[in-house]
């Protein structure tokens, strides 16, 4: 019994690490990128020795693919909580940015990884390929069910429209960064200019 204790505390320290490495990458790979964040540096941030971090993460793609992976797994629980709230899949959206807006770690790691990964050779090239297919495929599927139904303006495309509010969402971030960054954090509300915009393109509010 003493043992299987003793293990079930040695899981849950061995996890309780791993979070914070992730936390610990999640934070540099955002600050300078993943070619530009090194093992030791993260290690650091950590607050372990750089061979204590290997023992659970013995690549630095093995530790993207883990931030990546928790990136996905926090943001899907909280749109999955959305939805059962009652909310559509823009108005989820709009909820994602809001989000957004309270951690900005999350925010300038997304932003630097998608553009260093539009490299083939990236590591997470595969994983931001996929994403914004799967982005763009899940919002068109909402805008042609508003088209059904005749909440969609007339002459709006859904695949063109989903492509410009996934691209407006990632503009958005961008501007939010720079204008944050400089202190100024009511220049850029990123929610109210991607209400604006879906707000333009169906009937009746988003």
């Amino acid at each position: 019994m003493n043992e299987e204790k003793t293990n079930r505390a040695g899981n849950a320290r061995g996890r309780h690490k791993r979070l914070e490495i992730i936390q610990a990458a999640l934070e540099l790979f955002g600050e300078v990128g993943f070619h530009g964040a090194s093992l030791r540096d993260i290690a650091a941030r950590a607050g372990m020795s750089h061979p204590g971090m290997l023992h659970h993460f013995p690549t630095k793609v093995a530790l993207l693919e883990a931030v990546l992976e928790r990136r996905d797994e926090v943001d899907e629980a909280a749109m999955q909580e959305d939805f059962d709230d009652g909310l559509n899949r823009l108005q989820a959206l709009l909820r994602v940015v809001a989000r957004n807006s309270e951690r900005r770690t999350i925010v300038e790691l997304f932003v630097a990884l998608s553009a260093e990964a539009t490299s083939v050779d990236h590591p997470a090239h595969d994983f931001f390929v996929t994403r914004y297919e799967r982005t763009v495929a899940l919002v068109e599927l909402e805008l042609r069910r508003r088209q059904d139904i005749g909440d969609l303006r007339k002459g709006v495309v859904p695949l063109a429209a989903a492509r410009n509010i996934v691209a407006l969402m990632d503009g958005l971030q961008i501007q939010w960064l720079l204008a944050t960054a400089q202190g100024d954090n009511g220049q850029v509300d990123m929610v109210a200019g991607l209400r604006d915009y879906m707000e333009s393109i169906v009937i009746g509010g988003v």
